[in-house]
């Protein structure tokens, strides 16, 4: 080699494999000059030291991987990769869900399809698994013996991928002392029989156990990798594997059970109005305009006119559980361009207090339970992310709106009688709310007409002042809901005065015209139920996919 091609002598194995053929080119030291016989020579037994020590690795990883092969692998038909899952076969095979093992199934053999969460060799006779099926997790061990399970097998399961899908045959086993990092802490799994279903091929973005981490634990150990919400919801399936995701929309669809269990029960018919109309629904300008055949078209931004409309066609209380769309430049904690409404409108006989009471007791019906029916989702969402249990009444409080501003001005805000309230406003009402009257629970009632949407009915003891109300939870708005104006003259003088071009709203309008009952009903966003509930700081966590005004993906 030439001069300019030397190295220093910390990187010369080339060179002094050069040597060891008789090259006679120079070699220079770090320092310029030519190394000395005795540095070459140096040199030269280190590379002869290096390669022994490569020879003598190759002999040992040979024999070693000959004594492998060598060994009858008495527990090969026990595990393995059996293939693509094709519906090739179908077996009488009994399934258990890790949420059911139980103390009172010990001694039994189960059959369990579940991901492996994490596995964690000790020696090479032995292996840990924690297995995973949606909110519950179980630890599996596999333990070299002389029937069913050998080292091949041991290292066969200690080398799964995390958050493959495996399918298991184990004997439930009651441990010395409960595995307190389980959800299913009382039993664990000798396994039999593993075998890979799912595999996984590709680098996750981020660990389920990163994205499980509490406030509580990032205080305690600082140094724990934190995965920031854009992150999880650029990997968002990642993401709602873990099982406090999976117990949030276990919990939603929980709400919305709920709600319709209660409306269905109550007389209620469910309805699906449409999505795609041809004018702005509440009259205001943040729609979604879409090109529709020849001409445009919004979508809605709630099923508030398709409600009245079968109000008017004496539906007498209906309900919807669909879509919402908002086109709000709104980047906050607790907004959504498309949010998940669920929408009531009732007849009434006399007040419009018999629709706002009634929806004060659903939501004592949902919250109820919730805390009874799935006490254990919530208690792995809490586990994550700790809150203060709700209070609420068994009769909701019901605030008036002059009341509240008075209440503010007590402790210093300034506010006008007629102003709408800020999402500060909210927060603090609701602290005060909660020290007064010991609830995280109540309805707003008589908001002042300037603020509220066009069909809204005004009070007819002070035209400043209307017939609605808002629910709040935590402090923060979830439902807003009034009763609605039925008769089509003073709808037109609503219309009229707020400007708004009453050309699309004639069909709407002319539904009334025909005759209508008194009614009331209300909007409630599902997502902002289940966050303020669950006290969590951000709606991006309850919503599946979110969309706001930055993210329309994935």
């Amino acid at each position: 080699m030439s001069k300019e091609e030397s190295t220093a002598p910390n990187t010369t194995g080339d060179q002094i494999a050069d040597i060891s053929k008789g090259v006679q080119d120079v070699i220079l030291g770090e320092d310029g000059k030519p190394l000395s016989k005795k540095a070459l020579k140096k040199l030269e037994k280190e590379r002869e030291k290096e390669a022994r020590k490569q020879e003598r690795m190759a002999r040992d990883a040979a024999e070693r991987a000959a004594r492998e092969a060598a060994e009858v692998d008495y527990a090969a038909d026990n595990y393995g990769k059996p293939g693509i899952n094709m519906s090739q076969k179908k077996t009488d095979t009994k399934w258990t869900a890790v949420k059911d093992l139980s103390a009172a199934m010990a001694d039994q053999v189960v059959n369990v399809q579940a991901r492996v969460q994490t596995s964690r060799p000790t020696g090479n006779k032995m292996c840990f698994l924690v297995l995973r099926e949606a909110t519950a997790t179980v630890q599996a061990l596999l333990v070299v013996n002389k029937d069913s399970i050998s080292k091949q097998m041991v290292k066969f399961a200690s080398s799964i991928p995390s958050e493959s899908i495996v399918s298991i045959s184990a004997k439930v086993v009651l441990p010395n002392e409960p595995v307190k990092s389980c959800t299913v802490g009382d039993v664990e799994l000798h396994v039999s029989k593993l075998f890979i279903i799912s595999e996984v091929t590709a680098p996750l973005p981020f660990s389920i156990a990163d994205a499980s981490h509490s406030p509580q634990d990032y205080e305690e150990d600082p140094s724990l990798n934190r995965v920031m919400l854009d992150t999880r919801l650029n990997g968002r399936v990642i993401d709602l594997r873990t099982i406090t995701n999976n117990a949030i929309f276990k919990i939603q669809a929980a709400v919305c059970q709920l709600f319709r269990e209660y409306l269905i029960k109550d007389g209620g018919t469910e309805i699906h109005s449409p999505k795609i109309i041809s004018t702005a629904s509440e009259g205001g300008s943040n729609v979604f305009k879409i090109s529709y055949f020849k001409r445009f078209a919004y979508l809605a931004q709630s099923p508030q006119l398709y409600k009245q409309a079968c109000i008017a066609a004496d539906f007498g209380k209906v309900f919807e559980i669909a879509p919402v769309f908002r086109a709000e430049d709104s980047n906050t904690h607790r907004h959504l361009t498309e949010y998940v409404g669920l929408d009531l409108e009732c007849v009434f006989r006399e007040h419009y207090h018999e629709v706002m009471y009634m929806i004060g007791d659903m939501f004592v019906y949902i919250f109820k339970n919730l805390e009874s029916r799935w006490a254990h989702e919530l208690e792995i969402v809490r586990k994550q992310y700790p809150s203060e249990p709700l209070k609420y009444s068994e009769k909701p409080l019901r605030l008036e709106y002059k009341d509240a501003i008075a209440l503010l001005r007590k402790h210093g805000e300034e506010i006008g009688d007629f102003d709408d309230l800020s999402t500060p406003q909210e927060k603090f009402l609701g602290e005060l709310v909660r020290k007064e009257y010991d609830t995280d629970f109540y309805m707003l009632d008589k908001f002042p007409l300037a603020v509220r949407p066009f069909y809204t009915m005004p009070d007819p003891t002070d035209s400043n002042y209307s017939n609605s109300y808002d629910f709040f939870l935590r402090g923060q708005e979830i439902m807003s809901g009034a009763q609605r104006i039925h008769d089509p003259e003073l709808l037109r003088e609503r219309i009229k005065a707020l400007e708004i071009d009453a050309t699309p709203l004639e069909d709407y309008i002319k539904g009334f015209e025909y005759g209508c009952s008194p009614h009331a009903g209300g909007g409630v966003g599902l997502e902002r139920v289940v966050m303020f509930y669950l006290g969590l700081d951000n709606i991006r966590l309850t919503s599946l996919f979110p969309r706001d005004p930055k993210r329309i993906d994935p």
